[in-house]
């Protein structure tokens, strides 16, 4: 019989039963501090239990799918985001890169021409895309002034669009018509300061490149020309040949068949070191505004957070891209040289970029609403 239980004496008239004993005392919780010490950290050993699984370096099922899908990529088409409309310098150079990446990756390569407010439309496609390096933006120069006066936009440049290599370089071109009086850069200089008002400069549009160019060209060599602004580079072009605006500088293949054919005259380039397709034609340091260096080029980017290894592949990729003869060719005739910087090197170029125009835009009151 269970010690807890005791017999009573039996009955004749009724059979035993056992009446059970009251348990023994639990000690009480108001004079037993160190049980109430004890009780208390259970939840916390409890939870310190509950974590040990999940710090062990278990591979998980989320792992090695990444794994596999890094290893497969890429699995699917590419799309190459062209913010403009097709025929100008981007689209040409997205057109010759997505051929030779097809044939490479071993994937199909689609152009999606996103034209519209300024290549910022197109830039918030790449922007918003899921970053797993399907989708790319090839941009130009552009992108940084862009980005820089653009206050309010949906995204942020920097932090949204990823740079992964720079495809080409190239310079501007400062010219004149054929027949204007202004024969250099000091001419030109002169001229703009003894009669003000009497030049208009054209862009491809407000907060351009072509815009913000010529007006860090206006505030280096301290003299003023009227903005006129176009709706892309090719009526800008049209009215320096009607006379409708005096100087133009823009990128060289938008205006060397012109000047080929005698209808404009070139004053400078706008890099740093002569262009070899006009080495005859001096550079805007040379020929009157000291220190001034600022070119055209073109890039690629994807959205921000792909993975690295995704960013290495295809740095890998359009670097030997650009070691053939026929791409080498094909960028000349468009003005420019293969450019085989680091992605590093490129991302910290962008950054100075932006930062640049920023203070230009400041210090000229330059905004887009």
């Amino acid at each position: 019989m269970p010690a807890a239980f005791t017999a009573l004496p039996r009955s004749p008239v009724a059979p035993a039963r056992a009446v059970p004993q009251a348990p023994a005392r639990l000690p009480s919780m108001a004079h037993g501090p160190r049980v109430r010490e004890r009780l208390a950290l259970l939840p916390v050993a409890f939870a310190l239990v509950a974590l040990v699984p999940a710090a062990l370096p278990l591979p998980t099922f989320a792992a090695e799918a990444a794994s596999r899908a890094t290893a497969t990529w890429p699995a699917r088409p590419f799309r190459l985001v062209v913010p403009f409309a097709p025929g100008g310098s981007v689209d040409v150079f997205a057109r010759l890169v997505g051929a030779r990446l097809t044939e490479s990756m071993g994937q199909p390569v689609v152009i999606d021409n996103r034209g519209g407010a300024g290549s910022i439309l197109g830039m918030e496609v790449v922007a918003r895309a899921v970053p797993d390096g399907y989708t790319l933006l090839v941009h130009s120069a552009a992108f940084t002034t862009a980005a820089a006066l653009h206050p309010k936009l949906a995204f942020d440049p920097e932090r949204d669009l990823l740079p992964i290599a720079q495809l080409g370089a190239g310079s501007n071109i400062l010219t004149v018509h054929a027949d204007s009086p202004v024969r250099s850069v000091q001419d030109l200089i002169a001229l703009a300061r003894r009669e003000p008002g009497r030049l208009h400069y054209g862009s491809g549009g407000p907060g351009s490149s072509s815009h913000l160019t010529t007006e860090l060209m206006l505030r280096m060599g301290r003299f003023e020309m009227t903005h006129v602004p176009y709706k892309g580079l090719g009526p800008a072009v049209t009215a320096l040949l009607g006379h409708q605006v005096q100087v133009l500088l823009v990128g060289m293949p938008n205006v060397m068949p012109h000047i080929r054919a005698g209808r404009l005259r070139a004053l400078a380039v706008s890099t740093e070191k002569r262009s070899p397709l006009a080495p005859e034609v001096p550079t805007l340091a040379e020929a009157g505004i000291p220190g001034y260096a600022s070119g055209n080029w073109w890039g690629l980017w994807g959205p921000g957070g792909m993975p690295a290894v995704h960013v290495r592949r295809l740095h890998a990729e359009i670097g030997r891209i650009l070691q053939s003869s026929e791409l080498r060719e094909r960028l000349a005739a468009e003005g420019a040289e293969p450019a085989g910087a680091t992605t590093e090197a490129f991302a910290a170029r962008v950054r100075g970029e932006i930062a640049l125009w920023r203070k230009l835009a400041r210090e000229a009151d330059l905004r887009l609403d």
